[in-house]
């Protein structure tokens, strides 16, 4: 992968990469396996550019970690560029592999259809839990990785939770670590800040259907929340909402939106699956 600039005014390259958000760690990294050239002769960040002059930044090539086993089986891709990659998560599957579940991670899966076709090693860029299904995204690059982390993703989801939840509102409460738990959170004054805002969209046999957004990123935020409030998500066993014939919470990231990193295009994803909708029709 690898970018070209045309050069406005002096400047040296290290202070031209610095303003365009190029990291100290991807800096490194073009020192010791990439190349930056100024008119196509190979030169250090030391040196300077003029107006007129073009820079061509040649990203290092990555290796993937030993840990990663290739999981070949179909993607359910929702928008794919050079840059970026995302793709809807089944219920069930974990986005990277865990001590419990080794492989057949979604990362693993995207690696193997990336890696096969271009050599390019995935980044998650935003996750789920395991039980959650919906839209996941990646990069192709740890650079383009970096650039994302820089921007404001809007994430909105949909879940089923008991009880019949009216109108609009704004839960603030902050979330820790669980005491007795290295999974669970809860709502805790020792927590870290934590913010969700909610709208009640249908109201069925003492269940609601929710749209949800985050405007913090916090673990397990929307399953803590709805039951900090009292209406905890149909099908969750960790907050106290178990049911037989519902094996995972319901809870799906069905939208998301951001300005690309690198055209700064408006990229707006929505799952086209709709089995919240399905499923709350059903209760």
């Amino acid at each position: 992968m690898h970018f070209v600039y045309n050069i406005q005014g002096e400047e040296s390259v290290k202070s031209f990469l610095q303003r365009h958000s190029y990291s100290k760690t991807t800096i490194s990294a073009i020192k010791n396996n990439g190349a930056l050239l100024v008119n196509g002769c190979q030169v250090t960040v030391r040196a300077m550019m003029h107006k007129g002059d073009q820079l061509k930044v040649q990203l290092p090539q990555e290796i993937p970690s030993e840990n990663i086993t290739p999981f070949d089986a179909p993607l359910n891709i929702l928008f794919e560029d050079d840059f970026l990659i995302i793709v809807a998560k089944p219920a069930h599957q974990n986005i990277a592999p865990s001590k419990e579940h080794l492989h057949e991670s979604l990362l693993e899966q995207v690696y193997a259809y990336t890696w096969q076709n271009n050599e390019v090693v995935p980044h998650i860029v935003t996750r789920l839990d395991r039980n959650t299904s919906g839209i996941v995204i990646f990069t192709k690059h740890g650079f383009i990785h970096h650039l994302m982390s820089q921007l404001t993703i809007d994430k909105r989801y949909l879940c089923i939770c008991h009880g019949n939840v009216q109108d609009s509102n704004i839960i603030e409460a902050p979330i820790a670590r669980h005491p007795a738990s290295i999974i669970q959170r809860q709502v805790s004054p020792d927590g870290k800040y934590a913010r969700t805002s909610y709208t009640s969209l249908k109201q069925k046999n003492g269940y609601s259907l929710c749209e949800v957004k985050l405007m913090t990123g916090r673990t397990h935020q929307i399953r803590v929340h709805f039951q900090h409030i009292g209406h905890s998500l149909v099908g969750d066993d960790l907050y106290g909402s178990s049911r037989k014939d519902i094996p995972r919470q319901l809870l799906q990231c069905y939208q998301v939106a951001f300005a690309h990193p690198i055209t700064h295009e408006q990229i707006n994803i929505v799952d086209s699956d709709m089995s919240m909708m399905t499923i709350f029709d059903m209760l």
